[in-house]
C-alpha cells in the first residue's frame, strides 16, 4: 500500500512508522526531512510540505496525525490558535487534495481525541454519546473531525481516531510523570476521582493498523483501553510499578494557577470506552493498567 503519513516524527508516528516502512511505500509529512530521515531511517519518503502535490491519485491511504501538542504549554490565546490552525488547516488541505483526485485514496484516518466528549464525570461515554459541550478541547475536535469528514465519499472512508492518554517510554504523559514517580513525589492530583481514558502505545498503534486494513470501519473510534481508571488508581499503580509511595497529593488550585484553563485536561477527566473497535473485532493486548505499566518499564 501507497501510505501518506503526516504526523510521523511525534510519539506515535514514529512507532507506526516502524511497523509500516517494511511492509508499505512511506511518504512521510516533515517540515524538516533530513532529520525525519535521521530519526526514522531512509526506507521511506519525506516530503517538507503538501503544496507540492495537486492530487492524492499515488496513494492508496493517508493517515493525518499532525497537530500541535495540546499540553505543552499554557493556553493563551496565542498558543489556542497554533492548537486550532495546526489541526484545521492541514486536514483542510488534505481534504482537498481528496476532492481534487480523480482516483482518491480508499481510506482516510484522521487524528481527534477524548477531548470532544468534553468533561463528563463518571458517565461511561462511547461514539454513540451525543455532546454539547463549549469547552475548547471540544470545539478543536469537533471542527476538525468535521473537516476530516469533508474528504469521505463512495470512493473514500474515513476513520476518526479520538485517541485517550497514550502510554508509552519513548513520550506522552508517561514520560513526564516518570522522572517525579521515581522520586517518590507522585501523587493523584486534586480529589483523584477523574477519569482517565488510557491506551498503551502498541495497542495504538495496532488499533490504526487495524481501521487500515479492515475496509468496513469509517466514522469515529475511540482508541482507549476497555479499562478507564481514576486518577488516583492511575498514579497508585505507576507507584507500585516503580516501588514508590504514593502519598503526594497536587491540590487543584494549584493546577489551575499554575496551568490555567489547560488544567482542564488534567482535573477533568472523561471514561471513555471503546465500544466500535471491540464490536469491530479488535483484540486489546493491554486491557489492565497494571499489566501495560510492567511491560513498559521493564523495557524502560
Amino acid at each position: 500500500m501507497k501510505i501518506l503519513l503526516t504526523g510521523g516524527t511525534g510519539f506515535i508516528g514514529c512507532r507506526l512508522v516502524k511497523h509500516l516502512q517494511f511492509s508499505h511505500e512511506l511518504t512521510v509529512l516533515s517540515r524538516n526531512p533530513i532529520k525525519a530521515y535521521q530519526k526514522l531511517g531512509h526506507n521511506l519518503l519525506a516530503i517538507p510540505s503538501l503544496k507540492d502535490l495537486k492530487d492524492l491519485n499515488d496513494y492508496d491511504a493517508v493517515i493525518n496525525l499532525a497537530g500541535e501538542p495540546i499540553a505543552n504549554k499554557r493556553w493563551t490565546e496565542q498558543q489556542k490558535q497554533r492548537i486550532c490552525s495546526s489541526r484545521w488547516q492541514l486536514t483542510e488541505q488534505i481534504a482537498e487534495l481528496f476532492k481534487q483526485s480523480e482516483h482518491p485514496p480508499h481510506t482516510f484516518i484522521s487524528g481527534s481525541a477524548v477531548g470532544y466528549y468534553g468533561e463528563q464525570g463518571q458517565q461511561e461515554l462511547d461514539e454513540s454519546s451525543i455532546i454539547e459541550d463549549d469547552s475548547f478541547p471540544h470545539q478543536v475536535c469537533k471542527k476538525w473531525e468535521q473537516i476530516a469528514l469533508q474528504a469521505a465519499s463512495e470512493q473514500t472512508r474515513v476513520c476518526l481516531l479520538r485517541t485517550g492518554v497514550v502510554i508509552g517510554i519513548e513520550g506522552g504523559a508517561l514520560s513526564k510523570l516518570l522522572p517525579v514517580f521515581r522520586l517518590g513525589l507522585g501523587g493523584p492530583i486534586a480529589h483523584g476521582q477523574q477519569q482517565m481514558s488510557w491506551i498503551h502505545i502498541s495497542d495504538m498503534v495496532e488499533a490504526i493498523i487495524f481501521l487500515l486494513n479492515n475496509k468496513h470501519c469509517q466514522g469515529a473510534y475511540n482508541l482507549t483501553a476497555p479499562n478507564p481508571v481514576s486518577n488516583q488508581a492511575f498514579s497508585e499503580a505507576l507507584a507500585k510499578q516503580l516501588k514508590r509511595p504514593c502519598l503526594l497529593r497536587t491540590p487543584a488550585w494549584l493546577m489551575n494557577s499554575a496551568l490555567g484553563d489547560m488544567a482542564s485536561l488534567i482535573v477533568g477527566g472523561q471514561k471513555v470506552l471503546p465500544k466500535r473497535l471491540t464490536n469491530d473485532g479488535f483484540n486489546f493486548r493491554y486491557k489492565d493498567l497494571s499489566h501495560a505499566f510492567k511491560e513498559i518499564l521493564a523495557r524502560a
